[in-house]
C-alpha cells in the first residue's frame, strides 16, 4: 500500500489520511509505458471496425495513487436502433452520433453488486447485521430462504442456493413480484456455489429492513458522497450512453432504444434501485471506488469501511467479490485480485499484490444483447499486469 499523507484527530482516534488519485506518468506509478502503449491501442481495437466488440468504450488503469491511463473510443450512442432482418445496427448519420469520452457514465449493470456487498458489510462492520444470521431472521415472511436457513454470508458468496433469476419482469404488479420472491426457495444445495441476482436483491431488502433506509440513500451517504462520487448513482441517468433497442424475443421485454435507464429488465421492473442492478457511473469514480478498497477502506480523510472488513471482502471466499478469474482478469488472477463484471460490457478488477486497478466500461448490448466474451477484458488486464515494474 502507498504510504499514508496526513493525520487527523476524529472522535479522540488518530486518523491517516489516504493519497487521493492523481493522473501521471506511468514512470511515476511504476508501471512500464510500452506496455501502458500496448493496452491503450487494445481498448481502441474494440470499437472499430463495422462489428465492434463495443460502439463505445473507456479505459482507466492505474497504481496506487496515479492514473497512469485514462483512455476513450468509439461512440456512447452510435445506432438508432437494431435491425433483426439483417442481424445489423441502423447506424445514425455520423453528426448524430455521441462519441465516449472519458467522463461518460454507463449503464454498470452487475458492478450495481459490489455496492450492495460494501453497504452490507458496513451493516456488519456496525453490529447491525449478522454475517452468519439467518436471512429469515430479518425476512420471516420470506419462507422460501428462511425455511431453508439461508444466511447472509450466504447471499454475500453466492452460495445460497438460489436459481440464478426470476421473471419478476413478467409479474402485473409489485404486490406480485413479492409474493414470487417470498416463496422462491433454493434451488441447489446451499453452500454450492450458484451465481444469483437473487442474493443481491434479498440482500437489498435486508438492508432496507434493518436500517430503514432505501438502497439508494444507503449507497450515496455510505459510499458515493463521503468518497466525492458524484457521478455513481441510480438511474435515470440522461447522458449515460446507450445500451440496446430492447425488444422480444431477443431480450425479456420492449422497451425500445434505451439510453439512461437500467438495462437489466427485472431491475427495470423493481424501479430502477435494485441490489443487482441499476447503477451508473463513470470510469473515474470507480478508480476511487478501487482505490479506496486497495488503501484499506479510505480515500483522503473518508473512511468507508475498515482495513480488517476490506480484507474480509476481499479474501476468499471473499464477499460480493470474484477472485483470481483468468476469464476476465488475464494475467492479473493469480495473486488474489478481486473484481466483477456486469452485462453491459463493464468490468472492474483491483489487485492487492501489485496496488493496481483497471476500469472497462463498454456498450456491448448497443445495440443488441450478445453472448459474453471476456477475451477483450482479459486481454486487457493482462497488459496491466505485464506493466508491473517490480511485480
Amino acid at each position: 500500500m502507498p504510504s499514508l499523507e496526513s493525520e487527523r484527530g476524529v472522535g479522540g482516534r488518530r486518523e491517516l489520511s489516504a493519497p487521493r488519485l492523481r493522473v501521471d506518468t506511468p514512470e511515476r506509478a511504476g508501471l512500464d509505458p510500452t506496455e501502458l502503449v500496448r493496452l491503450v491501442d487494445e481498448a481502441h481495437t474494440l470499437t472499430a471496425g463495422p462489428h465492434p466488440w463495443a460502439a463505445g468504450a473507456v479505459v482507466m488503469a492505474g497504481r496506487g495513487p496515479v492514473i497512469a491511463v485514462a483512455e476513450a473510443s468509439g461512440f456512447a450512442v452510435r445506432y438508432a436502433s437494431y435491425d433483426p432482418a439483417t442481424d445489423t445496427g441502423v447506424e445514425l448519420p455520423h453528426a448524430a452520433r455521441v462519441p465516449a469520452a472519458v467522463d461518460t457514465c454507463f449503464d454498470l449493470a452487475s458492478l450495481t453488486k459490489l455496492f450492495t456487498s460494501v453497504a452490507a458489510v458496513q451493516q456488519i462492520e456496525r453490529g447491525t447485521l449478522g454475517i452468519d444470521a439467518r436471512v429469515g431472521a430479518y425476512l420471516p415472511e420470506f419462507t422460501g430462504v428462511a425455511d431453508h436457513g439461508v444466511t447472509v454470508r450466504q447471499l454475500l458468496t453466492h452460495t445460497s442456493g438460489l436459481r440464478p433469476e426470476l421473471p419478476l419482469y413478467d409479474c402485473p404488479d409489485d404486490s406480485a413480484r413479492l409474493a414470487l420472491l417470498r416463496a422462491e426457495p433454493p434451488t441447489a444445495e446451499p453452500g454450492v456455489h450458484l451465481y444469483s441476482d437473487l442474493n443481491m436483491i434479498l440482500l437489498q431488502l435486508v438492508l432496507e429492513r434493518i436500517s430503514g433506509r432505501t438502497l439508494d440513500v444507503l449507497v450515496e451517504d455510505g459510499i458515493t458522497r463521503p468518497l466525492g462520487m458524484t457521478a455513481t448513482g441510480f438511474g435515470p441517468s440522461p447522458g449515460a450512453a446507450a445500451t440496446e433497442d430492447q425488444r422480444r424475443p431477443w431480450a425479456k421485454a420492449d422497451r425500445g432504444m434505451l439510453r439512461g435507464v437500467v438495462h437489466d429488465e427485472n431491475a427495470f421492473a423493481l424501479g430502477g434501485v435494485c441490489g443487482h442492478a441499476g447503477l451508473f457511473s463513470n470510469a473515474r469514480d470507480l478508480a476511487v471506488f478501487c482505490r479506496t478498497l486497495l488503501a484499506g477502506g479510505s480515500y483522503g480523510p473518508a473512511r468507508i469501511l475498515g482495513p480488517d472488513f476490506v480484507e474480509l471482502m476481499l479474501t476468499p471466499p471473499a464477499l460480493g467479490f470474484a477472485l483470481d478469474q483468468h476469464g476476465f482478469m488475464g494475467e492479473l488472477a493469480g495473486r488474489g485480485a478481486a473484481g466483477h463484471t456486469g452485462f453491459t460490457g463493464t468490468s472492474l478488477v483491483l489487485d492487492p499484490a501489485t496496488d493496481t486497478f483497471l476500469i472497462l466500461l463498454a456498450n456491448t448490448v448497443h445495440p443488441r444483447r450478445r453472448p459474453p466474451n471476456n477475451t477483450p477484458r482479459a486481454t486487457l488486464a493482462t497488459h496491466l499486469s505485464r506493466a508491473v515494474r517490480d511485480a
